[in-house]
C-alpha cells in the first residue's frame, strides 16, 4: 500500500470518527456540482485578471508604437 493511499484511509477514518462523534450524516452528493461551480469561478478570476493585464499591456504597446511611428514618420 503506498503512502497517499495509507493518508487517504486515516483521512476518512478520522472524518467518519468525527461524524459519528458530532452525530453529523455527511455524503458526496452534491460535491461534483460545488466543485465545478468554484473551478469555474477561479477559472473567471484569472480570466478577467488576464484581460486587465492584456488590456493595459496593449495600451503601453500601442503608445510606443505611436511614439516610434511618429518620431520615424518626422525624422524624414
Amino acid at each position: 500500500m503506498s503512502i497517499t493511499e495509507q493518508t487517504w484511509m486515516e483521512i476518512q477514518m478520522l472524518v467518519g470518527f468525527i461524524n459519528t462523534r458530532t452525530g453529523r450524516i455527511m455524503g458526496d452528493r452534491g460535491e461534483g456540482v460545488i466543485s465545478t461551480a468554484i473551478a469555474v469561478l477561479i477559472t473567471a478570476f484569472i480570466g478577467a485578471a488576464m484581460w486587465v493585464a492584456f488590456d493595459r499591456i496593449w495600451g503601453n504597446a500601442e503608445g510606443n508604437i505611436e511614439g516610434e511611428v511618429g518620431r520615424i514618420g518626422g525624422s524624414g
